[in-house]
């Protein structure tokens, strides 16, 4: 006689594979899920190794900044202390410049002709006097432009109004103060700026 199987092995068989497909499944979701937790783990890592970095470039750069502005300090009080040696050595240069110029004066003043005022603002000297003609200051002015301590002449006025009758012509003239030595350094100067 034939047997007959009449147990339910097709549905057995498909109770356990469903039971391997669900422990697969929960395998896969706990892979997945510690994977994840791993990705995640990683990536914020990787933030807060980033955010170290860049506190420490800020804190240097702030550092920077310091510096910068310590030698930017550094840089105004060098400018001050250069400005104030370009006064002194001014100072010192034009010391004996009055000297010279008082002495230029009397050199060049031509005979019939007498200065009442002097007047000086700058570089820029205002002469007041009286002439015998108005050849005088002409000549006068000459000998200015000739001397080397002044320069310039510019006749403002000349006029016949004195009261004394051996120099009725009273004037007013202006110049520039110039030294000749500091000219010839500033031309020396150029001259070597200027050559290829």
């Amino acid at each position: 006689m034939a047997r007959i199987n009449l147990l339910p092995w097709r549905a057995e068989r498909r109770a356990r594979r469903q039971r391997e497909f669900m422990g697969l499944m929960g395998a896969s979701a706990v892979f997945a899920v510690l994977l994840g937790f791993l990705v995640i783990g990683y990536y914020d890592g990787q933030i807060e190794g980033q955010g170290q970095r860049n506190a420490y470039l800020e804190g240097e750069i702030k550092k920077l900044d310091a510096q910068i502005a310590e030698i930017e300090d550094l840089d105004r009080k060098k400018a001050q202390l250069l400005m104030r040696k370009q006064v002194i050595e001014e100072l010192q240069a034009s010391r004996s410049q009055m000297v010279h110029l008082f002495d230029e004066l009397v050199r060049t003043i031509p005979d019939g002709l007498r200065l009442t005022s002097i007047k000086q603002a700058g570089d820029l000297l205002t002469l007041e006097g009286q002439s015998q003609s108005n050849a005088r200051v002409s000549t006068y002015m000459r000998n200015i432009e000739a001397s080397g301590w002044m320069r310039d002449p510019e006749l403002s006025i000349i006029e016949a109004k004195g009261d004394d009758k051996a120099l009725p012509f009273m004037f007013s003239l202006q110049f520039r103060m110039t030294n000749p030595a500091a000219a010839k350094t500033e031309d020396d100067e150029l001259a070597e700026g200027g050559a290829p």
